[in-house]
């Protein structure tokens, strides 16, 4: 039987532009499975969509964050207001995520973070993890593209480019999937694993409420959480890479 679909709510403030990438969100959490609803109590999540042009569009959203947070407690903030974020974490600590306008991508990962969406068989024609070409049992998890060097020897940035690493949160919830899938083991691979993060300048995001930053260690050390064996290829020998040595010993990843 399919499960029961999250609810979500959805205010969306501001000028004709804003409205359409509420639409393109809307259509989005819809496609996926996603009721929106109207009210903030029989919400499981809420989304605003702020406007920041000017002081009375500002106190707006402001309110409207602040009911919000107070009728349900679980909100993402997106749209203009959004890219002030140091005014929204100062005011509100507590909201899920913050992100600026024309932020579709980044308000669903949100959303995946902390209201997966439910798989329904009827529909779901794909399977929450994917399809697979190995067996069952492990599955590859790539944490980046490309490699910032030049060797002589080595073609592959010639056709790859330089280092695209994803964002920690992104590859953590890709994990997640999998082991909820079956996965018993996860094999992180990329062009150049020790590398991972540089690229992004080691970010921090956020992944079950802790904060990670997109690093080899960090990463080495959340997906040890995970109760499955994980696997590092690609690894070469930058200094910090002996830090990984402790969690082999702690059995969180596999020497």
């Amino acid at each position: 039987m399919p499960g029961i679909p999250h609810k979500i709510g959805f205010v969306s403030l501001g000028c004709p532009k804003a409205t359409v990438d509420s639409e393109q969100v809307i259509t989005q959490l819809r496609a996926e499975g996603y009721d929106i609803v109207a009210g903030y109590d029989e919400a499981d999540l809420v989304i605003i969509n702020t406007c920041g042009f000017i002081e009375s569009a500002v106190e707006e959203s402001l309110d409207t964050i602040n009911t919000a947070v107070r009728e349900n407690g679980r909100v993402i903030v997106t749209g203009c207001l959004g890219a002030r974020s140091d005014l929204l974490r100062e005011k509100f600590p507590d909201l899920l995520a913050v992100t600026g306008p024309q932020a579709k991508n980044e308000v669903m990962q949100a959303v995946h973070q902390y209201l997966p969406a439910v798989h329904d068989p009827f529909y779901d024609l794909i399977p929450p993890q994917g399809i697979k070409l190995t067996p069952d049992h492990y599955a590859y998890l790539k944490i980046s593209e490309g490699c910032n060097h030049r060797c002589s020897f080595c073609i592959i940035p010639s056709f790859r480019g330089d280092l695209v690493s994803r964002p920690i949160d992104q590859v953590m919830q890709e994990a997640e999937g999998l082991v909820a899938a079956g996965v018993r083991e996860i094999l992180v691979i990329s062009q150049d694993t020790s590398a991972y993060g540089v690229d992004l300048k080691y970010s921090t995001r956020f992944w079950r409420g802790q904060p990670l930053q997109t690093r080899f260690i960090d990463l080495a050390r959340a997906l040890g959480q995970l109760g499955v064996w994980v696997r590092l290829h690609y690894v070469y020998p930058y200094p910090h890479v002996d830090a990984v040595i402790p969690l082999m010993a702690d059995g969180l990843i596999l020497p």
